[in-house]
């Protein structure tokens, strides 16, 4: 059996540490770009459902008037003719002719849209973030009964962040948003986990962040 020679230790600690040397400041890299280039594209997000989160959560406190706006206006002989022959399925959308002519007389959107029908009269509902409107239409006189909702601008933002009748492009976005968010928070927690050496108070901190919701969750969730 022979000894290890003390001279040799320093070296041996050294040969050990020169692998994470090499690793730790390429991950440092790719963390801090990572880090800012999804802070960009999250930024105004995370904003905004920052802030309709606050609103959101004092909903009953926030009130707000809606405004009504209505129109009556009665189709043209051709159009009702063209609404009679129309087929009599329970959901379709309105003849193309019909549906512009309403919407240039009372600022309607309701081409494309699904309309429920009846034997005397067609109604459409248009929800939309921030308010809805409806269209209701007699089948034998031709009378057309619009009304439109607005509750405000708090309403609008509000829908959004809950993806309430905003289509498909908005749920893209809220989708790119989270992943953006989630990539955000993760290469934070990568820098947080390369400084903690230099910080003592980091998975203390990270160690309290986590505590607080489920204690909250836990004992004053009911």
């Amino acid at each position: 059996m022979t000894l290890a020679d003390p001279q040799q230790a320093p070296e041996t600690t050294a040969a050990a540490s020169a692998p994470r040397a090499r690793w730790k400041p390429f991950v440092l890299r790719q963390f801090i770009q990572w880090h800012w280039i999804s802070a960009a594209i999250a930024l105004v997000g995370m904003l905004l459902f920052a802030a309709t989160g606050i609103t959101l959560n004092h909903a009953a406190d926030i009130q707000a008037a809606p405004i009504i706006r209505d129109a009556q206006v009665v189709l043209p002989q051709n159009l009702q003719r063209e609404l009679a022959n129309a087929s009599t399925q329970d959901r379709q959308p309105l003849p193309a002719p019909v549906a512009a002519w309403i919407d240039q007389r009372v600022g309607a959107s309701s081409a494309g849209r699904e309309a429920e029908w009846s034997g005397d009269e067609v109604y459409l509902a248009i929800a939309r973030p921030g308010g809805n409107a409806t269209i209701t239409i007699e089948r034998d006189t031709g009378a057309v009964i619009y009304e439109d909702t607005w509750r405000g601008w708090i309403a609008y933002l509000n829908d959004l962040h809950k993806g309430r009748d905003t289509g498909a492009t908005w749920a893209w976005f809220i989708d790119i948003f989270a992943a953006a968010c989630v990539l955000f928070c993760l290469t934070g927690l990568g820098l947080l986990w390369l400084k903690s050496s230099a910080r003592p108070s980091t998975w203390p901190l990270i160690a309290l962040g986590v505590l607080i919701p489920v204690l909250l969750a836990i004992f004053l969730i009911h």
